[in-house]
């Protein structure tokens, strides 16, 4: 056993001694992900019918694996409130579905409509109370509409912890924020078609994040949609690296293997024969990071 400490402070070394620097040119976490993205190659989307649809059954089964898909059904439509007032009719649902997660919903239409008028399907990054101007545009265009909240967005965003918290810990358990969003969304398109009787229903978006689960509902589900108009949207997933889009903003974008296998383009072939039109390309500005709460 020491009986008294060994001299030591030779050995010390100063702040220059040990500064180790960076080497040139040396990549961020961010900067390394640029570049791994410049370095993506794909094959290109096939002109020929026959080679195209092939192509297609191909590449949809390569979605679902990277957005981990499971189809799921609307067990239960709750009707929770309905309101008729100034020729406008709504009820407001809760929708339960067969994996026992929810969703809520308020479906509207004028009282001179009738029950199998065209459908349109709204989803709004910021939740279906901000979505009135495309609500009420399609209302007064004679449809029926139903503005969706799936699972963290909108009235479905747990409101603590830190509601990313949540989506992180359901890719711990090997499924995808954005799969299981895209399969309430055309869960909720098919309660809808089947309720207006309509051969397929209309799909409006708002958001990066609804552009891109609603683009992904289209492709995994080409004939459920006839088209697809997203607002605020962006033109390539390079813009969540270009921007940059901080995590917390927008999770489920950031889902393994997405953005190396597809892009928005490569959605929008899958999506047909749904027509997608992408208008009022979201800003920079929208998606950078908070300045730092004031310390007390």
């Amino acid at each position: 056993m020491a009986t008294a400490e060994i001299p030591s402070d030779a050995e010390i070394k100063s702040r220059e001694e040990v500064l180790v620097g960076l080497a040139k040119d040396n990549l961020t976490i961010l900067g390394l992900a640029r570049k791994m993205a410049a370095g993506i190659e794909r094959d290109p989307v096939p002109t020929d019918s026959s080679a195209k649809a092939a192509w297609a059954t191909k590449e949809r089964t390569r979605l679902e694996a990277d957005v981990r898909y499971k189809p799921v059904k609307i067990a239960s439509a709750w009707r929770m409130w309905n309101t008729k007032n100034k020729g406008l009719e709504t009820i407001s649902y809760r929708f339960d579905f067969d994996n026992r997660l929810t969703a809520t919903g308020v479906w509207l239409k004028a009282l001179s409509v009738p029950a199998d008028a065209p459908a349109t399907l709204v989803l709004n990054d910021k939740g279906r109370r901000e979505s009135g101007a495309m609500v009420s545009d399609r209302v007064n265009r004679g449809e029926q509409v139903l503005a969706l909240d799936p699972l963290f967005m909108g009235e479905t965003i747990p409101q603590k912890p830190d509601p990313t918290d949540w989506e992180l810990l359901v890719a711990t358990t090997g499924d995808r924020p954005l799969g299981i969003e895209t399969g309430q969304v055309i869960a909720a398109a098919k309660w809808l078609r089947q309720m207006s009787g309509q051969q397929s229903v209309r799909l409006e978006t708002s958001g990066i994040r609804s552009e891109v689960v609603g683009l992904v509902a289209a492709a995994l589900e080409p004939t459920l949609f006839s088209e697809q108009v997203s607002r605020q949207a962006m033109a390539s997933l390079g813009f969540l690296l270009d921007t940059p889009v901080i995590f917390r903003a927008a999770p489920e974008l950031f889902c393994l293997d997405l953005f190396k296998d597809f892009d928005i383009d490569r959605l929008v072939a899958l999506a047909s024969p749904t027509t997608v039109a992408l208008h009022d390309y979201a800003q920079a500005t929208s998606f950078k990071m908070p300045p730092p709460e004031p310390e007390d």
